[in-house]
């Protein structure tokens, strides 16, 4: 590519997402550019509009408060707000801090490479686009790239295929349809009953059965929104020292401190209230007791076999193979109520796996599905996918993917070793989606700013870390998730699924 096309700018932030636009923001006494693949702001939010896609933290703490003024005017319909009011809110945030200018739509990043002589990032999009700049941020999400089934014959099929994280921004029709869904992670959860409402069949496809609790979303009372509007400082500082940034109530007391009777009364109350994930901090040792977790499971357990009316269907939805926790909770609106409806059908594929797409459906291991439509839920390539399908190249000529290539390694979860001047938002080793994104992205764009501001203050041309700190910060990373606890208790880690 000819040089004379190369724009020169301070700063390139990719994506603009929550953490993006942010940047942006922070960033903008710079001259900062954001390439960003769609077209339009709001990152998960723009890319996920499929059936029942909504926030599972309370809105009021899922948004930005680094603005007073935006805090006090914006209002939320619910209290965990719906796919179509987060975009919203992000487009107002776009317009109302004038960061449209700094972003270039439709712009994917496909490749980049840094330049140890000048100092520099060559950044290149698919759309010919060619930026240096001394910074780049990578704002790209953790939950991004979509992984696609495996399975074989999928050009044969002759009905539609959709991925849920590529939803239609016109929508999908159902009616008179035979539809099959894939994944049954919180995606699933959400979108499946109300596709159950259109389809005439709906047949789910389940490998692992989830834990899911009601949300319990209803329009946002205005007497609460406005004891947050009226502490928002205070709630966002206890926020930052909070498991997780959110405000869930922590107890003190453990599981085994509690008669059964108790026990009862405590979980049903989680089970029925306002915070979505209330039940795995029911007691002190959910997470950290293996005895106290299995005490939440069977409970969670009960609830389904109470609401799903045949026996055989209940037991393949009651999850036994992972803690709860284990996996990412969900939050559904009538998930398990769903399979009480004539129309759908559960199909056990850990049993009996999907063997491959046919011209009219799916084939598993024990039958043939025909089917109009296949939805699948399969996930993300999450972390690292969106950074590893980009051709990143640091100093020595050396690739990410080949560095990565056992494993990602960071330090802080924001830097790469050899790979000066790159900063990640919500990288490997960082809490990502057990967190709540919003208010730690706005922390970590801030520590990558505050670095920023002060390599331009001291006249500073480049930062890197070594692989001495990557290791040590892989070894605390290890020990919070295996080992700091007290030797009579087994530490439960986890990682979200979709």
């Amino acid at each position: 590519m000819s040089s004379t096309n190369v724009e020169t700018v301070d700063v390139v932030i990719i994506g603009a997402g929550f953490s993006g636009m942010y940047a942006i923001h922070r960033l903008r006494n710079y001259k900062v550019v954001c390439l960003e693949a769609g077209d339009g702001v709001g990152g998960t939010w723009y890319w996920n509009r499929y059936p029942g896609a909504r926030v599972d933290i309370q809105s009021v703490e899922y948004s930005y408060g680094f603005d007073e003024d935006l805090q006090q005017e914006w209002s939320w319909p619910e209290y965990f707000s719906a796919q179509p009011d987060l975009e919203r809110y992000a487009n107002h945030v776009a317009d109302r801090f004038n960061l449209r200018e700094h972003i270039r739509f439709s712009n994917p990043v496909t490749r980049m490479k840094f330049n140890e002589a000048e100092n520099l990032w060559h950044v290149y999009t698919a759309t010919g686009g060619h930026f240096a700049c001394r910074h780049v941020i990578a704002a790209t999400g953790s939950l991004t790239a979509p992984n696609l089934p495996p399975w074989p014959g999928r050009e044969q099929f002759k009905g539609e295929i959709y991925h849920t994280a590529r939803w239609p921004a016109e929508g999908v029709d159902f009616s008179g349809k035979r539809v099959g869904f894939i994944g049954t992670g919180s995606t699933g959860i959400q979108a499946m009953p109300i596709i159950a409402e259109q389809a005439d069949e709906l047949y789910v496809f389940q490998r692992t059965p989830a834990y899911c609790m009601p949300s319990g979303n209803r329009p946002l009372d205005e007497a609460h929104e406005r004891d947050w509007k009226d502490n928002y400082p205070q709630r966002r500082e206890h926020i930052l020292q909070t498991y997780g940034a959110s405000m869930v109530e922590y107890p003190e007391f453990s599981a085994h401190d509690c008669s059964p009777e108790q026990r009862e009364e405590i979980l049903e109350k989680a089970w029925n209230s306002k915070s979505a994930f209330q039940l795995i901090v029911a007691f002190s040792d959910v997470m950290t007791d293996t005895a106290a977790n299995e005490i939440v499971c069977e409970f969670a357990r009960g609830k389904i076999r109470s609401i799903v009316k045949d026996p055989e269907v209940a037991e393949l939805l009651c999850p036994t193979t992972y803690p709860i926790g284990g996996k990412r909770l969900c939050v559904g609106n009538g998930y398990f109520e769903m399979y009480n409806r004539d129309n759908v059908t559960l199909v056990d594929v850990k049993t009996a796996p999907i063997v491959e797409f046919t011209e009219s459906g799916l084939r598993t291991a024990a039958a043939q599905y025909d089917l109009d439509v296949i939805i699948t839920a399969t996930g993300f390539d999450a972390v690292t996918g969106a950074m590893d399908r980009i051709d990143i190249e640091g100093c020595n000529n050396r690739k990410l993917k080949d560095k990565w290539a056992d494993g990602p390694t960071t330090y802080l979860g924001a830097m790469v070793s050899g790979f000066p001047n790159m900063f990640m938002i919500h990288g490997p080793s960082t809490p990502a989606a057990q967190a709540q994104m919003i208010t730690t992205g706005e922390w970590q764009v801030n520590w990558t700013a505050d670095i920023i501001d002060a390599m331009e203050r001291e006249g500073l041309n480049r930062i890197d870390v070594t692989e001495e700190a990557e290791q040590e910060w892989a070894q605390e990373v290890d020990m919070g998730v295996l080992g700091t606890s007290p030797p009579n208790v087994t530490l439960i880690a986890t990682a979200h699924a979709s």
